[in-house]
């Protein structure tokens, strides 16, 4: 597993990059026309903006999240595509949690313009990624979890 963390690592890194960058943004910047903007968001909750104001107790739950998961994951072998899928969700789930403890809120900037959905950013698409690849794994490998023998 530890040789996968870079994943976890690099997904935070590029999320709190892009973040940073649209700190100052105002308005909306199409990057994709009709697609995709480029739209500051402040989010006090989370997902479509759930428990609103509540940013330092979703922090908590988050790394309580983080260690459970974290926890769970030693008691197996995984293969590739499960551990790929364990970094995403690890980063992503890091990367809101940085937000919500040092920002009171989290970041968002990924407005889709196609249809009506809640503005994103990339540790969103990585829990959200991570996640759906997390599913693939147990529905279709469910070889890749065996539980490691107990010490």
């Amino acid at each position: 597993m530890r040789k996968f963390y870079w994943i976890a690592a690099l997904t935070v890194i590029v999320d709190q990059i892009v973040k940073w960058a649209c700190l100052t943004l105002t308005g909306s910047v199409t990057l994709i026309p009709h697609v995709l903007a480029l739209t500051y968001a402040e989010n006090t909750g989370m997902a479509f903006s759930l428990f609103s104001g509540r940013a330092w107790a979703l922090g908590v739950v988050s790394a309580l999240c983080i260690l459970a998961g974290w926890l769970v994951l030693r008691r197996y072998k995984l293969g590739r595509l499960s551990r790929v899928a364990a970094m995403l969700m690890l980063g992503g789930a890091a990367g809101n949690m940085l937000d919500r403890f040092f920002r009171g809120y989290v970041v968002d900037m990924f407005e889709v313009l196609f249809m009506e959905f809640a503005i994103f950013n990339v540790a969103d698409a990585a829990l959200t990624v991570g996640t759906a690849l997390m599913a693939a794994s147990l529905l279709l490998r469910p070889e890749e979890w065996q539980e490691k023998p107990a010490n």
